[in-house]
């Protein structure tokens, strides 16, 4: 049953459950926030898809105007839309995840569409909002450190840097 993702658990499920990743607002710009979580969910075996009206490619993938545009161009099927939007850009996007089919909204941090995300719930898909999936992937797998890089150690405690 569809609904909006409230848990540490229900997020892991996603991570986990889901690899196709559609990641609407993805900039080409490798200073911006949605590049550097494409890079790094991209790094972790996940299969990103830029959605971008004014990119042609980013990170050497086809980027598509629209979701519809993706799913026309028969791409692979969309299982996660990753939005990097403002939220008024919400409503939209949802529509057109709803008749791609896909299976997850996931709203990126500072972006909370509540109307949108009760659409898309009526509509079948689990949604998650205001959270990175970037961050939320570090967190249960190991790759969250103070600047956001896998270091591949597992411990709690910081290495000391060797002169």
């Amino acid at each position: 049953m569809a609904k909006i993702i409230d848990t540490a658990a229900e997020r892991l499920e996603i991570l986990e459950r889901y690899r196709r990743i559609a990641m609407v607002g993805l900039s080409g710009n490798p200073y911006r926030p949605s590049h550097f979580a494409a890079i790094y969910m991209l790094a972790q075996g996940y299969d990103v898809t830029p959605v971008n009206p004014r990119e042609q490619r980013i990170l050497g993938r086809a980027s598509y105007p629209s979701l519809t545009a993706l799913a026309a161009a028969d791409a692979g099927a969309v299982e996660v839309v990753d939005i990097f939007r403002n939220p008024a850009d919400v409503p939209p996007i949802v529509d057109e995840a709803i008749v791609v089919g896909a299976k997850v909204i996931w709203m990126q941090l500072g972006v909370v569409h509540p109307e949108a995300a009760e659409k898309a719930v009526a509509a079948g898909l689990d949604v998650v909002m205001d959270r990175c999936v970037k961050i939320e992937h570090a967190r249960f797998f190991g790759g969250l450190n103070a600047v956001g890089l896998n270091t591949g150690v597992v411990t709690a405690r910081r290495s000391r840097l060797k002169l």
